[in-house]
């Protein structure tokens, strides 16, 4: 059973960002807290990402450029990847927005407004994705 743990903590985090600032910020703050990190510039690519990789968890943007959004990612997610539906964090600068509200509501699934703190942000993270030993 430990070996299983260990070989899935060593699976990769999805993080989808379009904002090259944030992504790195986000990136960072992941990697320095011990998870692998595959980044994707959109919900396509992160979709893309999906059917081919195994990962531990998803940090999605709610807002991404391509037509294919955080939510539409989720219903992706709950479609093909029902493991990692409950291992989805959303991230926002957006919180007002009632299509982000309705999503929220929706998928029951965490989110973290933006700007946040690094500490605030794992701990949702931890408790969503779990912790990497």
């Amino acid at each position: 059973m430990k070996q299983i743990a260990a070989q899935q903590s060593r699976l990769p985090v999805l993080l989808i960002e379009d904002e090259p600032a944030v992504m790195a910020y986000v990136r960072a703050t992941l990697e320095r807290s011990g998870y692998q990190v595959v980044c994707a510039e959109s919900g396509v690519d992160g979709i893309r990402q999906l059917e081919s990789g195994e990962f531990l968890g998803v940090v999605s943007d709610m807002r991404t450029p391509g037509g294919v959004d955080g939510a539409d990612v989720y219903a992706w997610v709950v479609q093909n990847r029902p493991d990692l539906a409950a291992h989805i964090v959303f991230i926002t600068g957006d919180i007002a927005n009632e299509e982000t509200v309705a999503t929220l509501q929706r998928t029951g699934a965490p989110c973290v407004e933006k700007p946040f703190r690094v500490q605030q942000f794992m701990s949702v993270v931890e408790q969503t994705i779990g912790k990497v030993s």
